[in-house]
């Protein structure tokens, strides 16, 4: 059964680089038609594509869904420029009918205003030192690299996807500040702007929290997380993880299967 949101923000798709989940994606958004759908950076990865990168039929398709939803769904899609796909500097700001391109939002909503805005200009390291970045880049790129052969083993003994990853960051003390830092930062910014929250991505680490009273939004990434932030015609806003999601179709088709709500889960796991 497909549920229609008022809002849909995805992040950090990374299409053009082997671990994007770029089928998962398109099969949550098949079956969420929403008013607007909010892009927020690091969707096309140029920096992997110019050096051993590859696009395939798979993200076409991504690009595909968006557009039948411009058409028939008269959908709002509205796409914010990320460090990954700077190369989108060069035709900013553009708007075509309901489809533009823009460097930050504000999304207003049940009386409240959100700032939107991918988050690498708040990333000291991307946006003064961009070598170390793409250096760094290189170290993640590795990582997901035997991500990838890890959970091929663990699928094949029957255990659930594990993001080596994102754990690997949130085991790193200097990571876990440098996130706290950074929702922070973003929480003062979106006071700047007269907002009472932010919606962000860049870290790869969905939050839906207050921050020094500024609801502070996070909708994660398509490479490890698998999580969306949705906003209900409620004015509610959660944080979708696919597998969970997929778990509780599963459930609805299954009677003899226990659901799981959407947006349940609050935080990822510890390290076991």
């Amino acid at each position: 059964m497909n549920i229609r949101f008022k809002t849909v923000v995805v992040s950090d798709l990374h299409l053009g680089i082997k671990s994007s989940k770029a089928k998962e994606v398109v099969r949550f958004l098949k079956n969420h038609p929403a008013e607007k759908i909010i892009l927020n950076g690091d969707i096309i990865d140029g920096w992997q594509l110019k050096k051993s990168g590859s696009w395939k039929k798979k993200h076409t398709r991504f690009f595909k869904l968006l557009l039948k939803m411009l058409s028939k769904e008269k959908t709002s899609v509205i796409y914010l420029r990320g460090n990954h796909d700077d190369f989108l500097d060069e035709i900013l700001p553009l708007e075509i009918g309901n489809f533009s391109i823009r460097r930050d939002y504000i999304h207003e909503s049940f009386g409240k205003k959100y700032y939107v805005v991918h988050g690498d200009i708040f990333d000291s390291i991307t946006t003064n030192l961009k070598w170390l970045a793409k250096l760094g880049d290189v170290g993640y790129t590795f990582l997901l690299w035997i991500n990838r052969f890890y959970n091929n083993y663990r699928i094949k003994k029957g255990l659930p996807y594990y993001s080596l990853s994102q754990q690997v960051k949130l085991k790193v003390k200097k990571a876990v500040s440098f996130i706290s830092d950074f929702e922070t930062e973003l929480a003062e910014v979106a006071k700047v702007k007269k907002c009472q929250g932010v919606i962000t991505g860049h870290i790869h680490h969905p939050a839906n929290k207050m921050i020094n009273g500024i609801h502070y939004l996070n909708s994660g990434d398509w490479v490890e997380s698998l999580t969306a932030l949705v906003e209900t015609f409620d004015g509610e806003w959660k944080i979708v993880y696919f597998e969970e999601w997929l778990k509780e179709r599963e459930a609805a088709n299954n009677p003899a299967m226990t659901p799981v709500n959407i947006g349940e889960k609050a935080k990822l796991q510890p390290f076991a």
